[in-house]
């Protein structure tokens, strides 16, 4: 690894200022489980001058309620998420997601924070020693179109840039599903709005700005969620496709539901398609088919993955029945 300052903040106004003073030559690192292998990589094109730890600033991490909101502070370990209780009985979306992220050492060092801020998943982004000058490190092209693109998007490339790059996140795509809030140093962004297909950063964070809290509207008594997850080797690799839903029923009948799949785009894919086709259905296995074609209905695979739709299509009627 090259050389950087190291920074323990005391508090959040102690990282703000010093991230202002190094701009974007400086990376705040919480778990860090992302970041350094990153650099010990070398795979970015501007290595950190500095990292700033925040795994030092006391009070951010915690799970807390009250009637209407759960809390999580951003610093909360994903093993202390899927372990806890309140999680598991009233965001079991969360709980699950949590649970299935990477190996159980990981999960102890990972916070929720690091896991929805982490950057994206291209073994040509990624390879060791910078060697691809993708169109993330400012390159002219992504080299997932004309090379192996077997773990790419089937949703196209990025609106912007044309990326073929997908977001790792597990907990993310349950967080947009259970309609959750994430709270910064400046402002308060649905879950949703966060992730960005911008090839410079995949949340809409500014250099100096901190996610410090995740807030998850309490759900009513007939509300189900569910996350499932597909990947190579279950224990510890990233998801092939992942899939968070949550499902409110009235009279048995679909009254609000919300279907993210992660791992497939730039962002995390809120299939809305899906959303509207089982909307008013009671839950069974034709409905829930029906919706799973509609979440993929715009998918437009690589010549390497055009199996992940399918995973996708049956992830996506698993949630749903699982939901039932």
């Amino acid at each position: 690894m090259k050389t950087f300052a190291h920074f323990n903040a005391k508090t959040i106004e102690d990282a703000v200022l010093i991230i202002n003073r190094y701009g974007s030559k400086a990376a705040f690192m919480a778990g860090g489980t992302d970041l350094m292998g990153m650099m010990k990589d070398d795979i970015l094109n501007r290595y950190p001058e500095a990292i700033i730890n925040i795994k030092t600033i006391h009070g951010l991490d915690y799970i807390e309620e009250d009637n209407k909101t759960i809390r999580i502070g951003a610093l909360t370990r994903l093993e202390d998420i899927a372990e806890n209780e309140m999680v598991k009985a009233h965001a079991k979306a969360l709980s699950e997601a949590a649970h299935r992220t990477a190996s159980p050492h990981i999960r102890e060092m990972g916070t929720i924070g690091g896991n929805i801020c982490q950057d994206i998943r291209c073994w040509f982004y990624r390879h060791p020693n910078n060697r691809f000058p993708c169109l993330r490190k400012g390159g002219g092209r992504c080299y997932a179109i004309r090379g192996d693109s077997r773990f790419h998007s089937i949703f196209g490339g990025s609106v912007e840039e044309g990326c073929f790059a997908v977001h790792p996140s597990d907990t993310a795509p349950a967080l947009i599903a259970l309609k959750a809030r994430i709270k910064t140093t400046k402002r308060t962004v649905e879950a949703e709005n966060f992730f960005q297909v911008r090839v410079a950063k995949t949340t809409v964070l500014d250099d100096d700005e901190i996610v410090t809290e995740i807030e998850i509207p309490r759900p009513s008594s007939n509300t189900r969620s569910t996350f499932i997850k597909f990947a190579q080797r279950k224990t510890i690799d990233f998801a092939i496709v992942n899939c968070a839903v949550m499902i409110d029923r009235d009279d048995e009948k679909v009254s609000i539901a919300r279907i993210c799949l992660n791992s497939v785009y730039v962002k995390p894919y809120r299939a809305k398609e899906a959303e509207m086709a089982i909307i008013g259905k009671q839950i069974d296995e034709d409905a829930a088919e029906v919706a799973s074609e509609a979440a993929v209905s715009h998918a437009r695979p690589l010549k390497d993955n055009g199996y992940m739709v399918q995973i996708a299509r049956t992830l996506v009627k698993r949630g749903i029945l699982a939901c039932g």
